[in-house]
């Protein structure tokens, strides 16, 4: 991806994975028959993507939290209270069965997006952020949504 450096843009890509398995299990029966005899029934379909999701939006908010380290005053402080936003969600909103948790989890995802490109705006992410992010919460909505819609 033009202009992200590798590493980033490897470990973004790498930390997908458990969502597109999830999709894909969700999808092919067969695969996911061999996925749980394998890894067990919390390693497939709508369920690894829950947990895992969860994970994601809770270290997400210790990446906007750093970000909130590159300011001072009142702006500080803001983004800091911003920057705890998605692991509250995350723990507040993943309940109530698959379809309603994985709904709240695209929200959570669609909300740090906005959360990523105001801390962009503000100068407070590399230059690169938001090529990589984009990228990345596409994958992740539309693998949710797998599990949410299908």
């Amino acid at each position: 991806m033009n202009g992200v450096p590798k590493a980033p843009l490897c470990l973004g890509l790498a930390g997908l994975i458990p969502f597109v398995w999830g999709a894909l299990t969700y999808l092919n029966s067969d695969l996911n028959a061999w996925g749980t005899q394998t890894f067990g029934p919390r390693f497939v379909g709508p369920y690894v993507q829950l947990f895992y999701g969860s994970v994601i939006l809770s270290f997400m908010s210790g990446v906007l939290w750093g970000f909130a380290t590159k300011t001072s005053g009142s702006k500080a402080a803001l983004c800091y209270l911003l920057s705890v936003l998605p692991a509250l969600w995350a723990f507040a909103m993943t309940g109530g069965g698959p379809v309603n948790a994985g709904t709240n989890l695209m929200y959570g995802f669609a909300g740090l997006l906005l959360l990523d490109a105001l801390f962009s705006y503000w100068r407070l992410t590399p230059v690169w952020w938001m090529r990589l992010r984009i990228l990345l919460t596409a994958v992740v909505l539309a693998s949710l949504a797998v599990g949410v819609y299908l």
